[in-house]
């Protein structure tokens, strides 16, 4: 076994991906770069393509995993592909997850394969194994994991009756599990198979003393994984010792109960005695570490110390002769005892929960082939990493993510794992995760939320960790499954639960500082339905907090210059809500701010403002201005949405009260209350709104917001704002404002501020690309 600080690397995910693996990536979300389907929806490879096995062997694993968890008809229509095998090559094919029947078998199988893989593939019969037989000359390792009970049983009778079950003489390496076969008739199993080195009958029924050795006697590695052999222990261990070739022996167990021996030292003493080439041990979960030595006998110092210096001491009792000779590998997880925790342990490498190493070896080991203990590796992990301070985090961090990658559907190994990753990525520095890395933590996180949405723990674990990203820049490959994920959580979790204000506040997020293609994906998929919802809920309930708060706010992001959402806000009553909420919360400053800024978007769709024209929304509105005087952001937000359904004229103003002249001079009277140059928690990525005030010169008092949002803007904000006035064409329009006889003076001073913001920035930068407010083109009179 490799050393320690060689079991996890984060090499492969440091740096730019591969072209092959970027290849591999468009070829399987676009199978018809290479194939072409048939009337059934079966694939054929396209005439004229040629296909190495580095390729298809690698095409199938990448295919597998991205449709694997799609759906549950059968995954044959794919593996056609590699029917032809003149034109296509499999040599080492692995196939985990699939719903494929015994017919991709054949085809695969013809390919005369040396590795085969099978694992959890549940459609397959008994004729797979026929198939296999067929074309068995060149294979060396066959991998029947949660496969083998559907195909070894059915015709149980019918291979007595021929004596052999796989007719693979070359066969090197065989791993079936759950083996649901009386001890006598693993003779028919493993007959004809005198070439194995390597045999895994984990989770098998019983393999009684296994006196079938003599089928197998060039094995160099056992794995007898939560198999009972307690009974028979004497027997068993009389028997494996004749393999004297064996290097790598598990009889480790899930199930303490199982796992008890008796006369403990002195079986492990006659295993380790007895198999002088032994390696690697793994009696985790039973008691063959036996009692630690207390009580040694009465030393003089100087022997005491000897044996300290000449490491002599032993402290599992069976392995004393293998104080001089450690063994590379010990498996002492979960043993009777703690044996982890001792010591004297003659091993290089050990698995066991005494420390952060030794989880990491257990994670290490247990992998691939142990679902059960992997859950109560990761949940220590998880335990390690939220109480203690440890060093190895890189290897963590890809233990963690591999076993979630491996365990999808395992509940307790992604709720452990997303537990685990959030404490992890917390620990990093900011910008010390790699692109790739953050892209895989993320897709790993969506894969088990995908699955287990429902389960509260998990997707609260997931939701934590994903905060701990820069968002949404870091999920915008996964943007819309994210999103539907926590749309999900938001319309079935427990009112008022923490998962469900974890969720508002992260969709809230996702709504931020993206283009109007996810914010008009946000609309569709219900985004705004589910916030009104929530509100509704606080609403009727009376039950205010800050979720009710965070939903505006959600609202105002998504319909922020898209105004299909604004419509979707109307269509679902939003300003029933909106009204209820102004009369019975006036005071929450948070709330107002929030609602005036949706309905600010809102206003800016002049097909929408009819809506808006209601005597008890403009009523709020007018009171607003009269009232909230600490804070400016409210009532800014309320004169922007006067000032554009102002902008309608005369006519529009359907309403006898509040007048339109009322309106107008208290919206002056705000607008010259603020301080220009306060600082603002406002983010434009366009000045079009406002400009188009700037045009309206039949209402004055509506180029005077607009004239004082720029103004504040760009005397706050240089760097941000300057240039977007420019590109929009922002100087002509002030110019053209300060040569017209219709606006007040007050509204040609704040157009003088920001032409000179503008030019000042334009000066300070010297971006020979940047034109100067002084070029002809921009000139304007500086006396007004």
């Amino acid at each position: 076994m490799a050393d320690l600080d060689d079991l996890f690397r984060l090499d492969q995910y440091v740096g730019p991906e591969s072209l092959a693996e970027r290849c591999f990536q468009v070829i399987c979300k676009n199978l018809d770069i290479i194939s072409v389907k048939d009337k059934r929806g079966y694939r054929n490879l396209l005439e004229g393509i040629v296909c190495p096995s580095e390729i298809c062997d690698k095409l199938i694993e990448y295919v597998l995993h991205m449709i694997r968890n799609d759906s549950n008809e059968d995954h044959d229509w794919f593996f056609t592909i590699f029917k032809n095998v003149w034109v296509t090559k499999l040599k080492h094919v692995k196939v985990v997850g699939s719903n494929m029947t015994d017919q991709s078998v054949q085809i695969l199988t013809n390919h005369k394969l040396v590795k085969l893989e099978l694992t959890d593939c549940p459609n397959l019969t008994e004729q797979s194994v026929e198939y296999i037989n067929a074309n068995a000359e060149n294979l060396h390792t066959l991998v029947c994991h949660g496969t083998s009970k559907h195909i070894i049983l059915a015709k149980l009778t019918a291979y007595q009756e021929r004596g052999y079950l796989f007719k693979i003489p070359n066969l090197r390496t065989l791993a079936l599990e759950h083996v649901r076969i009386p001890a006598p008739e693993y003779g028919i199993l493993l007959s004809g198979l005198t070439n194995l080195t390597s045999l895994d009958l984990s989770n098998s029924f019983d393999v009684g003393s296994f006196d079938f050795f003599y089928l197998v006697p060039n094995l160099i590695s056992l794995v007898l994984y939560n198999v009972k052999i307690s009974n028979q222990a004497q027997a068993f261990v009389s028997n494996i010792c004749h393999l004297k070739n064996l290097r790598h022996l598990d009889i480790s167990q899930i199930n303490p109960q199982n796992g008890v021996f008796a006369n403990p030292n002195t079986i492990l003493s006659n295993i380790v005695n007895g198999l002088p080439q032994l390696t690697s041990l793994d009696i985790s979960g039973t008691n063959l570490a036996g009692k630690e030595i207390v009580n040694r006998p009465i030393q003089t110092v100087e022997e005491y110390y000897s044996d300290i210096c000449n490491n002599n001491l032993c402290d599992i009792p069976g392995l004393t002769s293998r104080v001089h000779r450690p063994l590379q590998f010990l498996g002492l997880y979960g043993a009777n005892d703690a044996p982890c925790r001792r010591c004297n342990i003659p091993a290089k490498l050990i698995a066991g929960n005494a420390n952060e190493g030794q989880i990491l070896v257990a994670a290490h080991v247990y992998m691939n082939n142990k679902e059960d203990l992997m859950q109560k590796v990761i949940n220590d992990l998880y335990h390690m990493y939220r109480y203690e301070n440890c060093h190895r985090t890189d290897q963590a961090l890809c233990a963690v993510l591999e076993a979630m990658e491996k365990y999808p559907t395992q509940k307790d190994i992604q709720t452990f794992g997303s537990a685990a990753l959030f404490y992890i990525v917390k620990m990093k520095e900011k910008g010390e995760l790699e692109a790739r890395l953050k892209k895989r933590i993320v897709r790993t996180l969506l894969v088990g939320m995908s699955i287990h949405k429902n389960e509260e723990t998990m997707m609260r674990h997931a939701c934590l960790t994903l905060y701990q990203f820069q968002l949404p820049r870091d999920v915008m490959s996964h943007y819309e499954t994210l999103v539907k994920i926590l749309l999900h959580l938001l319309k079935y979790a427990e009112q008022q639960s923490y998962i469900q204000r974890i969720g508002v506040f992260l969709l809230n997020t996702l709504a931020c500082q993206v283009t109007g293609r996810e914010k008009r994906l946000l609309g569709s998929l219900g985004c705004i339905k589910i916030m009104l919802e929530l509100i509704r809920y606080r609403v009727e309930s009376k039950r205010y907090d800050d979720v009710i708060e965070v939903a505006w706010s959600t609202m105002w992001n998504v319909t922020d210059e898209t105004p299909i959402n604004c419509q979707r806000f109307f269509e679902e009553n939003g300003m029933v809500l909106f009204f209820v909420c102004a009369m019975q919360y006036p005071n929450k400053e948070e709330l107002l701010k929030n609602m005036m800024g949706l309905l600010g978007n809102v206003a800016e769709v002049q097909s929408l403002r009819v809506h808006l024209m209601q005597q008890s929304y403009m009523m709020v509105f007018a009171n607003i201005l009269r009232t909230v005087r600490e804070s400016m952001e409210v009532p800014y937000n309320a004169v922007g949405i006067l000032a554009h359904t102002a902008s309608d004229g005369v006519e529009a103003w359907t309403i006898k009260k509040p007048s339109r002249d009322v309106v107008l001079e208290l919206m002056v009277e705000a607008i010259e209350r603020w301080d220009i140059s306060s600082e603002r928690n406002i983010n434009y990525r366009s000045f079009l709104p406002l400009l188009r005030l700037v045009d309206i010169y039949h209402t004055p008092q509506c180029q005077h917001w607009a004239v004082w949002a720029l103004a504040n803007l760009t005397s706050v904000y240089p760097r941000k704002y300057c240039m977007l006035v420019i590109r929009e064409g922002g100087l002509e329009k002030l110019n053209t404002l300060i040569s017209d006889s219709r606006p007040y003076e007050r509204i040609k001073e704040l157009a003088h501020i920001v032409i000179e913001n503008c030019f000042h920035y334009c000066n300070n930068t010297n971006d020979l690309n940047v034109h100067s407010p002084l070029d002809e083109d921009y000139t304007y009179n500086s006396d007004g």
